[in-house]
């Protein structure tokens, strides 16, 4: 009971933030922001609150558990093409599962174009796996995590060249939602057990990293599927309905005749997520079947507990998406559309820093990365210097979002240059603050990043965009948001990196100062 009590209060205290300012948002700048849309926004608040907590527990006692498991007993195999086969199966098997993509794949393709849907789900998945390959044998072999990183970052940025424009955004999208609340708490426990189960000496430092390079696969794999579908002379994505999408759900929201019509609403979300999220889970419970029955690592106790956690996780995700895509969704359309329009924007950008500040501690995947970097720093690098780095550079991020939406500048303009300065810093930062670096980025854009910020660029980018173009510009310019918040945290906690080793020569420094200081003075003593 203590730790439900605590999950709810970690949680509320999270979730408060956002709320406040919509509710503030809805009482000064947007009068149009109606009652039944601020109801559902605080139902939608109130579940995530509840999701999020089970969700966090769920994890807690099964995937990172099974991860951890599954990695030791991988490190500990000598046979390579094993090691290989079992990281693409799990690569592939969970991204598919991810909600995050989903959600990302049905804002792209309309509900007529499922074969696109799952195409794009499916490309991603594929470079997921091939990724996690070379993630997992990276740690197995103790090969430079920098040497990597630079090397596929500057294939992925040269091969976007030869990319159609509205295929851009998608692809550096596609990085940021693959690691999202069903990959992260297992992709990262599988590094840390591959790490343990090699006995290194880095202290765990190789552990990070691993969601870094399954975030680069779907960028390249993206980026190989635009370039050839525009080879064979098909329109690489169709034009952005704004029709069929949000504006139904907003239009349902006005004609909606009381509170108890706003609220309605989630019953078919919370079944539709129930279906997605069971679809989601069923690799992993067959996986965790099929692994305890070959090896028999868990004890009878150990597995009990390990899908009680998968109770916990399926009922917390269906609680947080159901929130997530039904209270959030139109609502960050909604705020978009009416922050566009007033002053001219001329609040857009500051209230899209003040979100994303607050917005990526909604994020379940980012407790789970905060928590497991302080546990396997040894406390050295807590969960509060990762989240303050991580809110900074989402509140940046966005802003730079804001700013192209306003502008539409191309988008290879900021992420060329942001992450040429991303791959320098990591020559100067401590090993793990790297791994760390390039984690937060993946984690950082999960769910709220498709399910709220994104409605709410889409409903700016409307506004700034006219005539028969919008659909294009809202591909170009409010797509590429994701991006954003994937790329800047990782400038923003590797410098968080750079200024803690700094202090800490400083400290190691005076403390030998001090020792041969006092060395010398006994010795005068005597």
């Amino acid at each position: 009971m203590n730790l439900i009590r605590s999950k709810l209060s970690e949680s509320f205290m999270s979730v408060f933030p956002i709320a406040m300012i919509v509710l503030v948002l809805s009482m000064t700048l947007i009068p149009e922001f109606s009652s039944n849309f601020m109801i559902l926004f605080l139902f939608g608040a109130t579940f995530l609150i509840i999701g999020m907590s089970l969700f966090t527990m769920g994890a807690e006692m099964s995937m990172q558990p099974l991860g951890t498991k599954i990695g030791a007993s991988m490190a500990k195999s000598a046979k390579v093409w094993l090691i290989a086969f079992v990281s693409f199966i799990i690569g592939i098997a969970i991204t598919v599962s991810e909600p995050d993509l989903t959600i990302l794949a049905g804002q792209i393709y309309g509900g007529d174009a499922e074969l696109q849907k799952w195409i794009l789900i499916f490309t991603v998945g594929v470079g997921v796996g091939i990724f996690l390959i070379i993630a997992v044998l990276r740690i197995v072999f103790g090969i430079n995590l920098n040497v990597i990183l630079v090397a596929f970052y500057v294939v992925a940025l040269v091969l976007s060249f030869f990319l159609p424009d509205e295929f851009k955004p998608l692809a550096f999208d596609s990085g940021g939602v693959t690691t999202g609340p069903m990959t992260v708490p297992f992709i990262m426990s599988l590094g840390a057990g591959v790490s343990a189960g090699r006995r290194n000496k880095e202290g765990g430092a190789d552990s990070f990293g691993i969601t870094a390079l399954c975030s680069i696969g779907p960028i390249i794999a993206v980026i190989v599927l635009g370039i050839v579908t525009a080879s064979m002379g098909g329109a690489a994505i169709p034009p952005y309905d704004i029709g069929a999408d949000k504006a139904e759900i907003t239009e349902a929201l006005i004609g909606a005749e009381s509170v108890r019509g706003a609220v309605a609403l989630y019953g078919p979300g919370i079944l539709h997520n129930l279906r997605k999220v069971g679809i989601a889970l069923l690799p992993m419970i067959v996986f965790t079947v099929l692994y305890q029955l070959f090896t028999r690592t868990f004890t009878k106790r150990q597995i009990i507990r390990v899908f009680v956690g998968i109770v916990y996780t399926f009922f917390g995700l269906v609680i947080f998406l159901s929130g997530a895509e039904i209270g959030f969704l139109p609502t960050g359309f909604t705020i978009g559309i009416e922050l566009a329009e007033y002053l001219d924007g001329a609040l857009l950008i500051p209230v899209a820093m003040l979100l994303g500040f607050f917005i990526v501690k909604v994020e379940p995947a980012v407790y789970v990365l905060n928590h497991l970097v302080e546990e396997m720093s040894a406390g050295a690098i807590s969960a509060k210097m990762t989240g303050r780095g991580l809110s900074i550079g989402v509140a940046a991020a966005l802003g730079l979002a804001a700013l192209r939406i306003m502008t539409g500048i191309d988008i290879m303009w900021f992420l060329i240059p942001g992450y040429i300065i991303a791959l320098v810093l990591c020559f100067f930062v401590p090993k793990m603050f790297v791994g760390i670096a390039f984690d937060s980025g993946g984690v950082a854009s999960g769910t709220m990043m498709s399910a709220f910020v994104l409605p709410l660029c889409i409903g700016a980018c409307s506004v700034f965009s006219s005539g028969d173009g919008v659909g294009m510009a809202i591909l170009t310019n409010a797509f590429g948001c994701v991006a954003f918040v994937a790329m800047a945290p990782i400038i923003t906690i590797q410098m968080t990196g750079l200024v803690y080793s700094i202090k800490s020569k400083r400290r190691k420094k005076s403390f030998i100062e001090s020792n041969e200081s006092f060395v010398e003075y006994s010795r005068r003593e005597r």
